[in-house]
This record gives structure tokens, C-alpha cells and sequence, in this order.
């Protein structure tokens, strides 16, 4: 079952690659229990196929970097990119697109939270495994209020913009 509108998000562990260790993180991968993350949080979240391709690498990660100040202003406390790749790779792909310390690049990489979601898409055709759908969401402590799923192949209603304008 697909994720909606009004929805609790599901418990569940994401990873991310933390590069200077601070109270609670240490250097490295570190697990994020999605049901604490969220609590009491305004979070911004987007997921894509993967690290490194072509549309989420030149458009989707840098809508979001760019963005990241219009979100806050409009109450967002965090943005977080969620991919079907472990967090080494998030890490590295984060420092390439300059989005450490402004979007939390956030691993899933047996891809069982995207899943949880109901937002797995099967890309074994292009020899890439389960991977997730491109969208965006906002959740408000833990409860989905907006949510834009894209049609396979498209890059319209999940870009940065699309969900600024929906948080008026």
C-alpha cells in the first residue's frame, strides 16, 4: 500500500553518513530512526532513483540545495533526500552536490523503509535493482500533508519548487 495524504509515517531506520562527529553522532554511517527524526519536526522530504543519475544529480539534489533557505523561512526544519543506496555512497554524493549541512542525505539501502512506503519501483530492466519513485512530501510530526508522486520517467510535481508553492 502506497503512502498518502494524512498518513503516519512508518517506523523504520534510514542511514547517513556523518562526517564530524557531534554529541549522539559519531564519524561515519549512523542509523535515524525515522519515528524519532520526525517528531515534533516540520521535515521536507524527496526521494530518487538514485546517487549519481542524471536528473537527480542535476536538477532534483540541487533544486532542494538552492531552495534550502525558502524552506526554512517557511518552516521547515530539515530536508532530507531519501535514496536506495547506502550511506557511503549518500555521503559522497552529498559532498559532490555541496549538500552536507543543508540536506540531510539520507540512505536506504536494502531499500526496506522505501518499501515501508510503498514507493519501491522495480529497475531491474536497466540492470538497477529496487530503487524508489521520484517524489516529494512534507511532513508535520510524523503526518504526510502534502505528497507528489511522479509518473515513471517524469521530473515535475517532486521538484523543490513545486513543493514550495505548497507550502504557500
Amino acid at each position: 500500500m502506497t503512502i498518502k495524504i494524512g498518513d503516519r509515517l512508518p517506523a523504520g531506520i534510514l542511514s547517513e553518513f556523518v562526517e564530524v562527529a557531534s554529541e549522539g553522532c559519531s564519524i561515519g554511517p549512523n542509523v535515524v530512526k525515522v519515528e524519532d527524526a520526525v517528531k515534533g519536526r516540520t521535515i521536507a522530504i524527496f526521494g530518487l532513483p538514485g546517487a549519481f543519475t542524471p536528473t537527480c544529480s542535476a536538477q532534483h539534489v540541487p533544486g532542494y540545495v538552492e531552495h534550502a533557505a525558502e524552506f526554512k523561512a517557511k518552516g521547515v526544519d530539515e530536508i532530507w533526500c531519501i535514496s536506495v543506496n547506502d550511506a557511503f555512497v549518500m555521503g559522497a554524493w552529498g559532498r559532490e552536490q555541496k549538500a552536507i549541512g543543508t540536506v540531510r542525505m539520507m540512505g536506504d539501502g536494502n531499500a526496506n523503509y522505501t518499501k515501508a512506503l510503498g514507493l519501491d519501483a522495480d529497475f531491474s530492466k536497466n540492470n538497477m535493482g529496487i530503487r524508489s519513485r521520484r517524489y516529494s512530501a512534507l511532513v508535520v510530526d510524523g503526518v504526510v500533508t502534502q505528497l507528489n508522486l511522479e509518473e515513471p520517467g517524469k521530473f515535475e510535481v517532486s521538484k523543490a519548487e513545486a513543493l514550495l508553492k505548497q507550502l504557500g
